[in-house]
């Protein structure tokens, strides 16, 4: 790719415990990627959800479903070229502050950079800024889910916001357009609203398209379980969920939660150049590109629900970015 030209990859959740751990521990850290190990690598900068802690602490917190992976498994994140992971999720603490700063520290050590989490409020608001190509790339991490994790002033948690509250949402709007002042590009990650639905609420469609009126270029959802539609608004696009991308799931008969993309987005300093969903399928705790009617059925579907947003999206998956 030219100088000045990037090439970012999004994915949705990323769920690295239970099954899949035990599968990398058995067949290898590159197993779960299957044959998206070359595009992976292939791209200039990717940014997953990372959906589980990186600990070997035991001790969880009350609630139904919890997720780590052995901390040496982080080797996964390496292998796929992954550049940056958001944690402002609801299972990076499912094994407690203890569980959430080790999962800082791997990261650390690993070289792999993290937004949405962090020892304190300030730390889990913090955007990080990648250079590369000539380009700057701010990203931002949010989550609407388990507000008893909020960061404090001296307590590690994740940078939760109330989207129904104005005060929350002038917070995450203020600081993207501090964002904005440091680099080229921004991308907010977000793990928002209720699972498995299939189309996002008003109160979301409101909320993303104020983020991009205050310069954000691209909006990466995540948290339903299921991809949903895209919103071109201008130049920029919205994702409003990326759904799953590796995980030992059960898969839902409609949804096909199993179903999803790679999304792969080039820019400039002057914005979105082109953007391409790559359709992926989930099996056996491994990714691989779908094919035949499971590449159609995914196509087929993001094109009915990006219609509604009046998002065109080719047959081949290229997201059309001319204004009609």
């Amino acid at each position: 790719m030219d100088e000045g030209t990037l090439v970012l990859g999004l994915t949705g959740d990323v769920m690295v415990g239970r099954n899949v751990n035990d599968a990398m521990n058995n067949k290898g850290t590159r197993y779960i990627w299957g044959d998206l190990l070359p595009i992976l690598r292939a791209t200039d900068l990717n940014i997953i959800n990372l959906e589980a802690a990186l600990t070997r602490h035991n001790q969880t917190v009350p609630k139904t479903f919890h997720f780590k992976a052995d901390p040496q498994n982080v080797s996964a994140l390496k292998d796929a070229n992954i550049h940056l992971v958001n944690l402002a999720n609801n299972h990076v603490l499912d094994y407690g502050e203890e569980g959430l700063l080790g999962t800082l520290e791997i990261l650390r050590s690993a070289g792999i950079l993290f937004v949405g989490a962090g020892k304190n409020s300030r730390e889990a608001a913090r955007p990080v800024i990648l250079t590369a190509k000539g380009l700057s790339i701010g990203v931002l991490g949010y989550t609407d889910n388990e507000p008893r994790w909020k960061a404090g002033t001296s307590k590690p948690g994740v940078n939760y916001i109330d989207i129904a509250q104005k005060n929350d949402r002038e917070f995450a709007l203020s600081c993207i357009r501090e964002a904005k002042k440091e680099a080229d590009f921004i991308v907010v990650s977000i793990h928002w609203g209720p699972n498995l639905k299939a189309t996002p609420g008003q109160l979301y469609t409101t909320f993303a398209q104020a983020m991009i009126d205050c310069g954000a270029s691209l909006v990466h959802g995540h948290s339903a379980h299921n991809f949903q539609g895209i919103e071109r608004r201008g130049p920029k696009l919205i994702f409003y969920d990326t759904g799953d991308f590796v995980d030992d799931y059960m898969v839902h008969p409609e949804l096909k939660n199993d179903h999803s993309f790679f999304f792969r987005v080039t820019v400039d300093k002057g914005g979105i150049k082109s953007a391409k969903l790559l359709p992926v399928l989930i099996s056996h705790c491994q990714v691989n590109l779908a094919k035949g009617k499971q590449a159609s059925w995914s196509l087929q579907r993001m094109q009915t629900l990006s219609s509604a947003f009046a998002t065109t999206i080719s047959d081949d998956g290229e997201i059309d970015l001319v204004p009609k």
